[in-house]
């Protein structure tokens, strides 16, 4: 029997665990694992923080509400259900893996309890500062987001304001919803995109290095595009296989009165795909009529993945009260692409969440990270993907594991359809 991934829920109320029992059924575990906690949690994630080799799991807390006596504030003038800054915000919960079946709450010991109460909604762990270990991030709504960089003996600093993830450039806070997690620039370094409330704009994080990040948004040519919608699930996907991971966003408001009003906005909205020009800047692609772009929808979630293994990376969008949308990928052009599927060895998660690839082709060298989490409400295909543009084969694969080893491979042969790590093509360098 082998061994198959299980599904863990945040919820408002009690959380889920469903343990996979590998007979296309699972089995709510929460209460017995320590894990199911209450209130009203979003976004989590998994991620070795220890290098156990064992995935632990953060868990994000929303806010305090009471739906038999909920409270109304205003928003521009009309009278709305209280956004975040109208109600108390939960604490977070980090919890470490027994490896027993059960989890023990490290909250406080590893110091990303959130004590300020902060509005949490997504969350992802990736190695931010390429230290060898997983750091931990956190998309807060209005109000600070959080950098945890992990000290390798149980705790994380708190390094928010420092890294500069904390506020844009300017010492705004982002009603934060998503995290995109990816290597737009192509620098070797992992970079950040967090979607962001309407009349405001979507943030894109470069990584400088040591932990340090800069509010690129303007530079990228990405503030003004972005303005009239209100952004959920996002994440770095190459649709177009050149080897420059493009952005998507799902959008869609949050008070379905706006469709009263006349503040030149909708409760339903259409998602948007900025094109990577040459890794600095970035274009939107137009919304063609009929096409995925065009579809006004309610959008929340959003995960990502090659859902046809043909190569080309799909969008599955969660809508509010309403069916899910598939954006399926129908881009047609001559560029090769590579997909890997990692499995983790005795000393990394089964998952190899936490690991780093790295492929050359044609010259240029790319990353992409397994992680957890990210986006909003959603979690995508494990598979990385690279699009490889005209190159025809790869040249050298290396492997970062989550347990701190690494491998490197020189590959040879035509590269274009799916691609395993199993592949006789590559040799161990």
């Amino acid at each position: 029997m082998t061994a198959g991934p299980d599904l863990y829920m945040a919820n408002f109320g009690k959380n889920r665990l469903y343990h996979n029992n590998h007979d296309g059924t699972f089995t709510d575990v929460a209460a017995k694992a320590g894990v199911e906690l209450g209130g009203w949690s979003a976004g989590p994630s998994w991620g070795d923080y220890d290098h156990d080799g064992r995935l632990d799991l953060f868990v994000p807390g929303y806010g305090k509400f009471d739906p038999d006596n909920p409270q109304s504030c205003n928003f521009q003038g009309i009278k709305v259900s209280c956004g975040p800054l109208g109600i108390a915000g939960e604490h977070d919960h980090f919890f470490h893996n027994n490896g027993n079946g059960t989890f023990t709450d490290v909250s406080m010991k590893a110091g990303v309890s959130d004590s300020k109460g902060y509005y949490g909604l997504a969350s992802t762990f990736v190695d931010v500062d390429d230290d060898g270990w997983v750091d931990l991030l956190v998309a807060n709504d209005s109000s600070p987001n959080c950098l945890y960089r992990n000290r390798h003996d149980g705790t994380f600093e708190d390094a928010s304001y420092l890294s500069g993830f904390a506020v844009t450039e300017d010492g705004r806070m982002m009603a934060s919803m998503g995290i995109g997690v990816g290597d737009y620039n192509r620098d070797g370094k992992v970079d950040f995109y967090i979607s962001n409330f309407g009349d405001d704009y979507n943030v894109l994080f470069r990584n400088e290095g040591n932990g340090i990040v800069s509010d690129m948004t303007y530079r990228a040519g990405l503030v003004d595009p972005t303005i009239p919608f209100l952004g959920w699930g996002t994440g770095f996907l190459d649709f177009d296989n050149d080897g420059l991971p493009d952005l998507f966003v799902a959008n869609g408001h949050v008070f379905p009165i706006v469709d009263k009003q006349s503040w030149g906005t909708t409760w339903a909205e259409r998602p948007q795909l900025f094109r990577n020009l040459d890794g600095t800047k970035f274009q939107e692609v137009p919304p063609a009529t009929g096409s995925g772009l065009a579809d006004v929808i309610p959008a929340r979630g959003a995960a990502f993945g090659d859902l046809f293994n043909d190569g080309h990376m799909d969008v599955v969008i969660n809508n509010v009260d309403a069916a899910p949308a598939l954006l399926r990928n129908v881009v047609k052009n001559g560029n090769h692409w590579a997909t890997f599927k990692l499995v983790g060895g005795p000393k990394s998660p089964r998952d190899a969440i936490g690991a780093k690839v790295f492929v050359t082709a044609g010259g240029v060298r790319q990353r992409a990270d397994v992680f957890s989490g990210g986006s909003y409400g959603s979690n995508s295909d494990p598979r990385v993907h690279f699009g490889l543009g005209p190159a025809t084969k790869v040249d050298k694969l290396e492997i970062q594991w989550p347990s701190g080893k690494s491998r490197r491979f020189r590959c040879q042969g035509w590269i274009r359809f799916l691609w395993w790590m199993k592949s006789r093509d590559c040799s161990n360098a």
